[in-house]
């Protein structure tokens, strides 16, 4: 019998060193490093492994045809959108999210539409007895719904199990941390178990064609627990956001080797489940205030599909030393770019004053073209001043104060036309991407000076106060110059 071999693991990120210490080094974590058997299934001596001789394998070219891989639609248009269209033969995607954000609804109702159109659809609960999931199914009016359910965390059994019988199409397995495998010794839900359970049920999947969706837990910073390499191992990485204040959901992908990154799917919570969401920017912007300073609409783009979003700015006094800096919704290194080109270039001091800024309705912007929105929003919130309530914003500011054109300009128009705005403001080098039929009156500025005196020009009188346009634009700069 092999001599074990011991290992202290992260459970964090899945490093592993000789001896115990408090600190990872590999994610700087504090007291996540646990005691692990790392011998495994590696029992057998190196001298009979070392005896099978390699088999031989054809050698391919980078010419010739390739077929697409054949996709199974999930009866959801979102998750569809999310996944690339449906799911691959053999694929495997694991999907995280916050404890309560909807995880085991959004699969229920996949693998319930699946069942329901004739495809073979399981469903095996880690974490929920068999009675559980039945009660949650006949919330969602899906009892109905031929789908087969087991309570197991058993690999082995599993996998002994999904072998039977018609190979089925999709396999839900809710959650990966609470299989176990008896080809090592470590506790349910430690790093060493996640892996080699995963790595067992993706050879299943692979070997039978079955689509595999594993769902994970996630940390308290919103990262997928467990080691980075079952992320690697997967296909397709799935994150479900959503601010539990709020009714609607996003599911973003992460990775995805066949389809696109930057997709996003939205649905809504309601008492009957998720309801999918055809146009979000109606949902974002179906409780906006009109006429407030302070807000601006983005015309954003999330993957291929646009999206208006309302950005919301917060600028007051302070009494501090140091002034605040909140940011929800947003990169937070980016706002900090945009302030400082506003008082560089611009003359706007807010050296003196708290910013507090938010996305409204939870969604998270990533892209660079909201920097015109949220630098209007914030001019507007200082000077009092209302900006159009017809007009949306898009743009790239750069360090020296110019407005830079964003891709897909035309795809940005079109949906602020159709939800019937009338005006758009926009870098003036993207006039080139526009087309004759935009049906917006464009508003091109070239450097961000322009739009900060067109702004302070609306100013208006706060509150004991005397409103003065011409002092937040830069020396030199008038109202003549913003007109």
């Amino acid at each position: 019998m092999a001599k074990s071999a011991l290992s202290f693991v992260c459970q964090n990120c899945g490093a592993a060193y000789n001896r115990w210490q408090g600190k990872c080094d590999g994610c700087g974590e504090w007291n996540t490093l646990a005691e692990e058997d790392i011998t495994g299934a590696t029992t057998m001596p190196v001298s009979v492994r070392s005896r099978r001789k390699g088999r031989l394998f054809t050698l391919e070219t980078l010419t010739g045809k390739t077929q697409d891989a054949p996709r199974l639609s999930s009866g959801m248009a979102e998750l569809d959108r999310v996944t690339g269209g449906g799911f691959v033969r053999g694929s495997v995607l694991l999907v995280g999210g916050d404890p309560g954000i909807g995880k085991s609804t959004l699969l229920t109702q996949a693998t319930s539409l699946l069942a329901r159109a004739g495809h073979r659809a399981v469903y095996i609960s880690g974490e929920e007895a068999v009675a559980q999931v039945r009660l949650r199914a006949e919330r969602l009016g899906l009892a109905d719904a031929p789908v087969q359910l087991a309570a197991e965390t058993s690999v082995e059994d599993i996998v002994a199990t999904l072998s039977e019988g018609t190979v089925p199409r999709l396999v839900v397995i809710d959650s990966i941390q609470t299989m176990w495998t008896d080809t090592v010794e470590s506790a349910p839900g430690t790093v060493t178990q996640v892996r080699a359970s995963a790595q067992a049920l993706i050879r299943f999947a692979k070997k039978s064609g079955a689509a595999l969706i594993l769902v994970g837990h996630v940390t308290k910073d919103g990262q997928i627990a467990g080691p980075r390499v079952v992320e690697h191992m997967v296909d397709a990485v799935l994150s479900f956001e959503g601010e539990g204040s709020q009714q609607f959901r996003i599911l973003r992908a992460v990775k995805n080797r066949f389809g696109p990154t930057d997709e996003i799917g939205v649905f809504e919570m309601t008492g009957l489940g998720l309801r999918e969401v055809s146009n979000p920017s109606e949902l974002f912007l179906s409780e906006r205030d009109l006429g407030s300073p302070g807000t601006a609409v983005f015309a954003g783009i999330e993957g291929t599909r646009p999206v208006l979003v309302e950005l919301q700015a917060l600028v007051a006094p302070t009494s501090l030393g140091t002034p605040r800096r909140a940011v929800v919704g947003w990169d937070s290194s980016r706002l900090s770019m945009v302030l400082a080109v506003l008082e560089a270039h611009c003359g706007v001091k807010l050296s003196g004053h708290d910013v507090y800024f938010n996305v409204a309705g939870g969604l998270r912007i990533n892209e660079p073209a909201a920097d015109l929105a949220a630098a209007a929003a914030l001019v507007s919130s200082l000077t009092n001043a209302q900006l159009p309530t017809d007009a949306v914003y898009f743009g790239e500011i750069s360090l020296s104060g110019a407005v830079r054109p964003v891709a897909q300009t035309s795809a940005r128009l079109k949906e602020a036309a159709k939800l019937g705005f009338g005006r758009a403001v926009l870098p003036e080098s993207a006039r080139g991407d526009i087309g004759s039929d935009a049906g917006l009156s464009l508003d091109t500025v070239a450097g961000l000076t322009t739009l900060v005196a067109d702004i302070a020009a609306r100013g208006q009188v706060r509150p004991g106060k005397r409103a003065d346009p011409e002092k937040n634009a830069t020396p030199g700069q008038n109202r003549r110059q913003g007109g």
